[in-house]
């Protein structure tokens, strides 16, 4: 797709190299109001429903702040039990009334394709914000510019980089859908590092072979990590059919610096799509790779800001215009300078 106003973000499958170097594009003019640098006012008076029946943090805030950097207004409904779904009230039915009120819709839920059941009922754009362990497009988008980004730092491109994908790939929907942007792009090595229970889905497995990509099937990252991006996922437990089941694989790959310095190159870097489980039984990532350049777990959340602003700004038509509505920024921030 290249003609986004107007139109739903759903799934990773819509979008081709062209659509994904248009987003990266548009992201980028982005970084000036994302950093306080200036803001804009094109959304001023938008309204975006920023619906969230699942816990989330990361992505929930994101969505408000872009909508709000662009000068719209944000209004929030966070868990099943405080919208008309608890009273058995249908997707649909939702869907016509809350687009009645808002001018776009950022939703998550935790059935597979119940954002998109959303979106036959909305007459706005309706963005995934995901959808139980099938999508999140935007948080794919969102890892593929911080992989372009990442990979520039060291003189190389997404066209024939290696990656490892580390821990829960069966449910961790974050690479179902970076796995088939990277689909988009040349010679891409995969290493898929989980034990057998937990390894990536066979469509995924299908549609990357079918691009021509390599894959290496392994089940310990003792000498598989030596990758240019090292992405590691967190143990979906709340999509297990128990808890016991779940807390089998808690704590099986968890990386530090001594890890790092062990199995990965100097160049290697470390991305995850947050949160990470930093209890102790888990303790994915280290608190002792905080201090490591190569761990771009926080840039990934500033490029997810990026993504969602462009992705607004291209549904409700504004791309084109963000610059006409720009002003100076009147108040000391942290974040001007940087």
């Amino acid at each position: 797709m290249l003609s986004f106003q107007g139109e739903h973000i759903l799934s990773v499958n819509q979008l081709n190299r062209d659509a994904i170097e248009m987003i990266f594009a548009v992201a980028k003019r982005m970084e000036p109001y994302a950093k306080k640098h200036k803001r804009t006012r094109v959304l001023e008076g938008a309204i975006l429903a920023n619906l969230f029946f699942e816990p989330s943090t990361r992505t929930r805030v994101s969505f408000g702040t872009a909508f709000n950097l662009l000068g719209g207004l944000v209004r929030e409904t966070t868990g099943m039990q405080s919208s008309a779904l608890a009273k058995g009230e249908s997707l649909y039915d939702t869907a016509r009334v809350i687009s009645a009120y808002a001018d776009a819709v950022a939703m998550r839920h935790p059935d597979a394709g119940s954002v998109a059941e959303f979106a036959t009922g909305s007459d706005v754009p309706v963005i995934n914000g995901g959808d139980g362990p099938n999508e999140h497009p935007t948080q794919a988008l969102l890892d593929l510019l911080t992989i372009e980004r990442e990979l520039e730092r060291y003189g190389k491109n997404v066209d024939g980089f290696h990656i490892a994908m580390v821990g829960d790939l069966k449910y961790g929907r974050t690479v179902h859908s970076l796995s088939k942007l990277l689909c988009h792009y040349k010679n891409v090595k995969f290493t898929m590092v989980a034990p057998d229970g937990l390894q990536m889905p066979d469509y995924i497995l299908d549609t990357v072979t079918n691009a021509g990509h390599q894959i290496e099937l392994v089940s310990k990252m003792e000498g598989n990590l030596a990758a240019d991006i090292v992405y590691q996922t967190r143990i979906q437990e709340e999509r297990f059919p128990s808890q016991e089941e779940a807390n089998k694989y808690r704590g099986g790959f968890k990386i530090s610096q001594a890890i790092y310095n062990a199995h990965c190159k100097p160049e290697s870097v470390l991305m995850h799509p947050l949160p990470r489980d930093s209890r102790l039984d888990a303790n994915e990532l280290d608190n002792d790779l905080n201090s490591n350049d190569n761990l771009a777990i926080f840039r990934q959340v500033q490029n997810g800001v990026l993504i969602r602003m462009a992705l607004f700004a291209l549904t409700l038509g504004v791309d084109n215009v963000v610059e006409k509505y720009e002003a100076e920024v009147p108040w000391f921030s942290r974040k001007r300078n940087s």
